[in-house]
């Protein structure tokens, strides 16, 4: 006897499908035309995005620099912690060849990275494998005029030192923001003093163009843990004063209206001549670790501001050998860097502290290790597939099918 044929509502079907991970999706464009078209919806990927926020699925990278090549890389760590964070593949860069390119992101899981010496950057989706190559900026570099020298000084050197990546809702637009230095010096001297012009520039995916936006009261001063950005406004350390009156301040950037504006940061949270400050993004909040300039044994504490309120999170006690902060992973856990350049991980809530088995002794700048997390995503970004003209990836030992 035949079994009776019970059919899904589409609908439903589609709801199933956004609950899988974007490889599986990426499978399964080739089973119908419908569900090829139906993937790439806005409603669809938003659901899919939505699904992998809610179940925390972070996707863990690790940025390093290869001790035979000087060229940065990153490590794909295992997101599970029985896993013990394993190195899954290594991805090279051969696009930023002699380069080391700087990491802004993730939004939506989109990553930005960003040549800080020459005029080149690219959006990469980690998940879908696309990969878009921003075009150079167009913008004027203006002359400038020294009235104590009294002729034109020559442009000697163009850098991108600070940026944020993100989303424009009120327009649907990705946007990548970078302040640019402009060092100008008189080619006559052999000797010559420089002297400094600051820009900033706004990249839009949509129009795909740059455009020059007014330069802030403060530049951005230091580095973020990761990710600087929060539901549409992009955040940067600045301060303001000189030593004996030193006030740590926040640079924020609105990516809907364009603006920039300035908050304090609290006293007790952390002054900045006694105590690190270094911003970062948890659980969808800005948050800030602060932690001691002089110190044997370092203990962290996580400030978290909402609506602008600030909130102690938790303490870490003292922690000996740990030299600095690389970011939070999956249920809290804290990577950290110890004094010999090991990349450590701790649980805060079993105050258990486990070294990564990551082999950093065989990279160059260990000190530059940075940590960089997203969420999987199929937001498209009108760019082409990876080929290993810019992007190679190498599974390691350790590594199953899965990639």
């Amino acid at each position: 006897m035949q079994r009776p044929r019970f059919e899904l509502p589409e609908a439903l079907v589609m709801e199933i499908l956004s609950m899988l991970p974007v490889k599986s999706l990426t499978r399964f464009n080739c089973v119908c035309k419908y569900w090829c078209s139906s993937f790439q919806t806005p409603h669809f990927i938003s659901n899919n995005y939505h699904n992998n926020l809610e179940n925390n699925n972070l996707n863990l990278l690790l940025s390093r620099c290869d001790g035979n090549t000087f060229q940065r890389y990153f490590s794909q760590l295992s997101n599970e912690k029985y896993q013990n964070y394993i190195v899954k593949q290594n991805i090279h860069l051969p696009f930023f060849e002699d380069d080391s390119p700087y990491v802004y992101g993730a939004c939506h899981g989109l990553l930005c990275l960003l040549d800080p010496l020459k005029d080149k950057a690219a959006i990469w989706n980690p998940s879908t494998r696309e990969f878009k190559i921003l075009p150079p900026s167009s913008i004027q570099r203006p002359p400038y005029f020294s009235p104590f020298e009294e002729t034109y000084l020559t442009l000697d050197d163009v850098s991108f030192n600070d940026a944020a990546f993100g989303f424009d809702s009120k327009t649907d637009d990705y946007k990548f923001i970078r302040f640019v230095t402009l060092t100008f010096v008189n080619s006559e001297e052999e000797y010559a003093h420089p002297h400094f012009i600051y820009q900033v520039e706004l990249y839009s995916l949509r129009s795909n163009s740059w455009k020059e936006i007014p330069y802030p009261d403060y530049n951005p001063k230091g580095k973020t843990l990761g990710n600087n950005y929060v539901d549409g406004i992009c955040y940067w350390k600045t301060e303001t004063g000189a030593y004996l009156d030193f006030r740590g301040l926040i640079l924020s950037f609105d990516m809907r209206n364009e603006k920039f504006s300035v908050l304090p940061i609290p006293e007790f949270v952390g002054s900045f001549p006694e105590y690190y400050v270094d911003l970062l993004v948890f659980n969808g909040s800005l948050g800030a670790i602060v932690y001691p300039l002089q110190r044997i044994d370092t203990s962290f504490d996580l400030w978290v501001t909402s609506e602008g309120v600030w909130t102690k999170q938790f303490n870490i006690k003292s922690i000996p050998g740990v030299v600095h902060p690389l970011g939070f992973g999956k249920n809290g856990d804290l990577f950290l860097r110890d004094a010999n350049d090991e990349v450590l991980v701790f649980d805060a809530s079993t105050q258990e502290l486990k070294e990564l088995e990551i082999n950093t002794y065989l990279d160059h700048h260990r000190f530059a290790i940075s940590l960089h997390t997203y969420l999987e995503s199929l937001v498209h970004i009108n760019g082409i597939q990876e080929v290993e003209k810019y992007v190679i990836r190498q599974p390691t030992r350790n590594a199953s099918n899965e990639y």
